[in-house]
């Protein structure tokens, strides 16, 4: 049988969603933001708008019953897949065998794997070496899915990119760019790793239960070089926390308990080529960075 006459792996729809649930007695929870993807058409627009490849590793937050980790694996991708249901994530092996055998056609180095944990306290060594991967797509639960990503994205320096579905409210604050009314801690973080989009939308009908917010889709691209050291990180990340925990002052203000006293802080943000009384949702991620490096040279040289 060719390739186009080959029929197309099954995905899970309503009825399936609905009976799998029923059976391991599961009832999706806002504690844990469980919102499951019933229609496989978005399943397929998303791994779509990913870009996801054949023979690449995927990592997906939350997959709850698999709907989209069937999607991610029919394109021949591997998938490893973190779950802190204890009841989804045994479960989950069985589901995409029944459906999609040839996912575990190589005993030895089957594509998916799953890691049963809380995303937020996954680590590098839940990750085999030979596997690491390539690209986050996920439906990331709303009630942190900040956390999660910021945590994934300093964990996996070998994501090159990826796709997430997120509550609508907090898609556009990721994605925002300074001055708009959006950007935030969130924005400049984000920023950190490469630039990031709104890649689409999506319909509060795709959902089991219906959420009672509206979603978008967030992608980004990975920077091909850092943007900077892992110390110029995390002294520009206290910066951006501090200004933005106080975000209507002055930087002169709000930066003193990262910087030091007015005079130093004045100085420091000079130095950097930023203006003192500048507001935190003036500066990009560039510019927190400057002021990191004028801080660490002053501090250097004694000033």
């Amino acid at each position: 049988m060719s390739d186009e006459n080959r029929e197309a792996p099954a995905l899970l729809g309503p009825a399936q969603v609905r009976e799998l649930a029923e059976r391991l007695g599961v009832s999706p929870t806002k504690k844990l933001g469980q919102n499951f993807v019933i229609d496989p058409n978005t399943v397929r627009k998303i791994v779509r708008l990913a870009g996801v490849q054949r023979g690449e590793r995927v990592v997906e937050i939350g997959p709850g019953l698999g709907s989209l980790t069937l999607g991610l694996t029919e394109t021949g991708a591997g998938v490893t897949a973190v779950e802190i249901d204890h009841r989804l994530a045994a479960e989950l092996p069985a589901t995409v065998a029944a459906m999609q055998p040839e996912v575990f056609a190589d005993a030895e180095r089957p594509r998916l794997s799953v890691v049963r944990s809380d995303a937020l306290d996954v680590t590098a060594e839940d990750f085999a070496a030979d596997a690491a991967p390539t690209k986050l797509v996920a439906n990331l639960p709303y009630n942190v899915s900040v956390p999660i990503l910021m945590h994934l994205l300093e964990l996996l320096p070998d994501l090159r990119g990826g796709l997430v579905m997120v509550q609508a409210e907090v898609g556009y604050r990721i994605a925002a760019q300074p001055g708009s009314k959006e950007y935030g801690s969130p924005s400049a973080k984000a920023a950190w790793y490469g630039p990031w989009r709104i890649a689409g939308t999506v319909s509060r009908k795709i959902f089991w239960p219906v959420p009672g917010v509206d979603s978008v889709l967030v992608g980004y691209e990975r920077r091909d070089e850092p943007r900077g050291t892992e110390a110029e990180r995390r002294l520009t990340f206290e910066l951006v926390n501090a200004a933005f925990a106080q975000r209507r002052k002055m930087l002169r203000q709000a930066l003193q308990p990262v910087l030091g006293g007015f005079d130093r802080t004045v100085s420091v943000i000079t130095a950097a080529g930023s203006n003192p009384a500048a507001r935190a949702e003036e500066l990009a991620i560039d510019e927190f960075l400057a002021i990191a490096r004028a801080a660490a040279s002053a501090k250097e040289s004694g000033e």
